[in-house]
């Protein structure tokens, strides 16, 4: 007896925790990126033609593609990134998954957590990863090029958790899209100004640190509000 009760314990679906559930919600959300790689190939195109129009717009005179190339590379990252945003939770929220995170026993603000870190994988790593490409474009130096991309790997994490707080909350809403770019550019603009004050402080010879150390900063808010504010919004949007 003792020994047929021991098997059907062993045999018992296992309990999963908290690091397993986000482990499995960010395994499923890359699965689908990369089943879905229109989306992310959707944002390095529009990346790419948008940097690459400047140079062919402006002219060839390096000391003005220099002067421009931060603001430029770091306005169409931006861009890039909101595309994906609308559909972060609007799958989800269509074949009812989203009501499935809202009852498991996993706190909601780690599965946001997971999903928020799906994203920046599959968009912002990206994004980072093609800057100093398009850099050479403008003719940076390789110094300015080395702090754009960090720039950018640590701007990019703080975008994707400030946009899943207003992709969470207009979940649902008719005109979402056009709503979601209207709450999430203010929001944007400090990361844009430190990441563009940056590459140009590095470009003219000045220190860089006190630039990242803002960018930092951002980022560590981000990463502590930025989930708890996206379990509320999203609580609030299925109700």
């Amino acid at each position: 007896m003792s020994a047929t009760v021991s098997n059907d314990a062993a045999e018992a679906p296992r309990a999963i925790g908290p690091l397993g559930g986000m482990r499995q919600l960010f395994l499923r959300d890359m699965k689908i990126a990369l089943r879905r790689q229109s989306d992310s190939a959707a944002a390095i195109v529009f990346f790419f033609i948008v940097v690459s129009l400047f140079p062919l717009g402006t002219g060839a005179d390096p000391a003005l593609l220099r002067s421009m190339a931060p603001g430029v590379i770091w306005v169409a990252a931006l861009l890039a990134a909101m595309l994906s945003l609308p559909r972060m939770f609007a799958d989800d929220h269509q074949d009812g998954t989203l009501e499935q995170m809202l009852l498991a026993a996993v706190p909601l603000p780690l599965l946001a957590l997971a999903k928020i870190t799906a994203h920046w994988l599959s968009s912002g790593v990206l994004l980072a990863l093609l800057s100093p490409l398009l850099a050479l474009q403008f003719d940076l130096h390789t110094d300015a090029i080395g702090v754009l991309f960090m720039s950018l790997l640590l701007g990019t994490p703080a975008l994707s958790l400030i946009g899943a707080i207003m992709s969470a909350l207009t979940l649902g809403a008719r005109g979402g899209g056009v709503l979601l770019s209207l709450l999430v550019l203010p929001l944007y603009i400090p990361v844009l100004v430190f990441g563009a004050a940056a590459v140009h402080a590095s470009a003219s010879g000045l220190g860089v640190s006190a630039h990242f150390s803002l960018l930092g900063a951002i980022l560590a808010l981000a990463l502590f509000l930025g989930p708890w504010a996206t379990a509320w919004a999203l609580r609030i949007s299925v109700e």
